[in-house]
Parts: C-alpha cells; sequence; structure tokens
C-alpha cells in the first residue's frame, strides 16, 4: 500500500546498529508500506514490544481511530496512527512523537535496509529499483545508501 507522509531514520537501534525507520504522516511525500491484518491482541503486543512495555495489555485504539493520532509517551515507537483504512479496515501503525524535522536523522545499518526492502518486496507491488530508489531517498539513508547500494543488498 502507498500512504501519504515520509520515513524517515533516526535514533541508535542497539539491535540494528543503527538508525530506526519512523513514520512521519504529516511530512510531504509517498511512503511505501506493507500491511498486515492482525487482531488488537496481536497489534496490541507487536506495539507494546517496541514501546519496551508488558505486551499482555490490549492497548486503547479508540483515539487513534477517532482522531487518527494518540500519543502514549514521549519515545520511540509510543505514538499510534491511523492513516486510513483498507478494505475498510483501520490502518494502525506505531511511531515517535515527533516530525520528521524536529530530530536527527541518522542512516540505517546495511542489515536494517536489506529486511526493509526485502518486505516491501514481498509485498509484490513494487520492482527492485523502485523498492531501492525509494528507501535511498528517505531522510536520513539519503546521502548514505545510494540507490544502486540498496539494489545490491535486497536483491541478493
Amino acid at each position: 500500500m502507498e500512504l501519504d507522509g515520509v520515513v524517515y531514520f533516526a535514533t541508535e537501534s542497539p539491535v540494528w546498529g543503527g538508525g530506526r525507520a519512523f513514520y512521519d504522516p504529516g511530512g510531504r511525500g509517498r511512503v511505501l508500506a506493507r500491511a498486515h491484518l492482525v487482531s488488537v491482541g496481536q497489534f496490541s503486543d507487536i506495539a507494546a514490544q517496541e514501546m519496551y512495555r508488558e505486551p499482555r495489555v490490549a492497548l486503547d485504539l479508540t483515539e487513534a481511530l477517532s482522531d487518527g493520532r494518540s500519543v502514549l509517551g514521549a519515545g520511540r515507537y509510543e505514538t499510534l496512527v491511523c492513516p486510513g483504512a483498507m478494505d475498510g479496515v483501520p490502518v494502525l501503525t506505531f511511531t515517535a512523537p515527533w516530525s520528521v524535522n524536529e530530530t536527527e536523522w541518522n542512516a540505517p545499518s546495511a542489515s536494517y535496509v536489506r529486511v526493509l526492502g526485502s518486505g516491501l518486496l514481498e509485498a509484490g507491488a513494487w520492482d527492485v529499483e523502485t523498492v531501492a530508489r525509494y528507501l535511498a531517498a528517505c531522510p536520513g539513508a539519503a546521502g548514505h545508501w545510494t540507490a544502486r547500494e540498496v539494489a545490491d543488498l535486497i536483491a541478493g
């Protein structure tokens, strides 16, 4: 699927060794995204893990679904966003409470770029070149990764 907004890389992931991906629905651009149909409990569990919270409590999605956004905390991935619907089902994701222009960007690691690119390719909507150009142009990756380097990472 494609969303309005921008994906950017910021902060430092101790797992991936580089910038993490964040979504700014207010940014100018187009986001290539992959949707998965999950239950409220599954979404709550995934989000809680990313927030470093106990994953046993269902999140209250009311505000995110009605207002399009719900800030649960100041940390990374503690903001829920509902950028629309797909086939009548609300699309939900989590991101940081800050926008693309309110933080310092940080380049993602090769392993993280490979995982993100491979996931987009598996969706089947885009080819290697499209995904590579897209990821290489995201703030934080731009100027660090070229489209050719990203293509080599995800094609192999």
